[in-house]
């Protein structure tokens, strides 16, 4: 047997100890490596989803993560994403059963954006915006905020409170990390919500082309009206870090104040 049918063969058993023995390598030897891979991934998803896991008996839970060590081929050896890679078991390989809460996948996404929030690097060339210059500079979501939204109450769920149907009306949350580096949920009205969805899909856009869009989707509100109430809205956001410009439009952006 050459090297890589080892390594697979000593792969394949680490997963799955119903398998055939490595070639050379004792049952208490195996049991040592297994154990070490196996409390790895359990210590790291356990940690990741807190409120997920209490939801859960010892047994029950350890049988989740026991069918996501064996079935699932995570595409990442960073150990910091393999909370990512859960959620991504979740979503396409688990099959629920029956002791399993309906808002499974959204609670274990609610908690897993906190994880990255709090470790997604900087972009050095995002600029703080100040409330003169947001008239003037295209806008952009900062890469340390994202924008989710549930359809279950997800920040309230705990072992008391497990609502078993989803909400009338979605929650809209942006999620972010401010300058003390501390993660914040913030909850959205709908509005809020769509027009950071609209920063968010155009990736650099002025606040004149949001008005344009909220004349078509709010017709009936008055293009001053919508201007002011949107201002202010962005004000709000850009003291909390949430948009903010690059170096690169502000850049071009100038250069095409002087033309």
């Amino acid at each position: 047997m050459n090297f890589i049918d080892t390594q697979q063969s000593f792969m394949d058993y680490i997963r799955d100890p119903s398998r055939p023995l490595p070639d050379g390598m004792t049952l208490e030897r195996m049991t040592v490596y297994r154990e070490l891979f196996f409390n790895n991934i359990n210590g790291f998803v356990s940690g990741a989803f807190p409120v997920l896991k209490s939801l859960y008996t010892d047994e029950a839970w350890l049988k989740l993560i026991q069918q996501f060590f064996v079935s699932f081929d995570c595409k990442t050896p960073i150990f910091i994403e393999i909370s990512q890679e859960f959620i991504a078991f979740l979503q396409t390989q688990y099959q629920t059963v029956d002791y399993d809460p309906p808002f499974m996948i959204e609670l274990a996404h609610y908690e897993w954006l906190e994880l990255y929030i709090a470790t997604v690097f900087d972009n050095e060339k995002e600029l703080s915006i100040t409330a003169e210059m947001l008239t003037e500079l295209p806008l952009s979501l900062s890469v340390k905020a994202t924008v989710t939204q549930y359809h279950y109450d997800v920040q309230h769920i705990s072992v008391n409170y497990q609502p078993t149907e989803p909400s009338e009306q979605p929650y809209s949350f942006c999620v972010y990390r401010d300058e003390a580096d501390e993660v914040i949920f913030l909850q959205l009205n709908p509005l809020t919500a769509q027009v950071l969805g609209f920063i968010c899909q155009s990736q650099a856009c002025y606040l004149s082309d949001i008005i344009v869009w909220l004349q078509t989707s709010y017709p009936q509100m008055s293009a001053e009206t919508l201007s002011n109430g949107c201002l202010q809205m962005l004000q709000q956001l850009a003291e909390k870090g949430i948009i903010c410009t690059l170096a690169d439009a502000q850049q071009n952006n100038s250069k095409h104040t002087v033309i």
